[in-house]
């Protein structure tokens, strides 16, 4: 039993041949020098475009933030002035509406004004124009009448018209003593 003993400390699973360790230790070795040589720079170089991407991304988004604000503040800034600018517009405009209104209130006036006066003149003219019509009328009318009342002809002009003129004088008094009358 102590033989089986001695044969099974040697063939114990647990431990290791010292051969297989060497050759277990130096394939370890070599799997990881090649591993460091050759697989960690790339790893290292993609962590490290990663971590430029990242920053770089956080420095450009930052970038950009600070442009995006000084174009905001620019265009608020474009914004109010055009509304001053707007409002200013506006400002003149009304003036102006006022200020031809008011021309054209004046204009209005003036042209009533010269519509009224050349009425008024046309009326006087028309006035003068049916009087005279309306004396000559009245008085041939009357010299007729005379001249079959007396029975002789009042063709003298001279005469004709100083009778008219009596007696259109005397229609013009009656009327104007009946109308103070009233």
């Amino acid at each position: 039993m102590l033989k089986f003993m001695a044969e099974g400390a040697a063939q114990n699973p647990l431990i290791p041949d010292t051969a297989e360790l060497i050759i277990g230790l130096l394939c370890f070795f070599i799997v990881f020098g090649v591993l460091g040589k050759k697989l960690l720079p790339n790893i290292q170089k993609t962590l490290d475009e990663r971590h430029d991407a990242i920053e770089g991304g956080l420095e450009r988004a930052e970038k950009a933030q600070a442009e995006a604000n000084r174009t905001l503040e620019e265009y608020k800034a474009q914004l109010a002035e055009a509304r001053h600018e707007a409002a200013r517009i506006t400002e003149h405009a009304r003036e102006q509406g006022a200020v031809i209104i008011a021309e054209m209130k004046e204009e209005g006036q003036r042209q009533r004004e010269a519509i009224i006066t050349a009425g008024h003149a046309q009326i006087e003219a028309d006035r003068r124009q049916v009087t005279t019509a309306l004396r000559q009328d009245v008085g041939r009318i009357a010299t007729d009448l005379a001249g079959r009342v007396v029975g002789e002809s009042l063709e003298d002009s001279a005469r004709q018209s100083r009778i008219i003129d009596r007696f259109l004088d005397e229609l013009d008094a009656k009327a104007a003593e009946s109308a103070g009358a009233k």
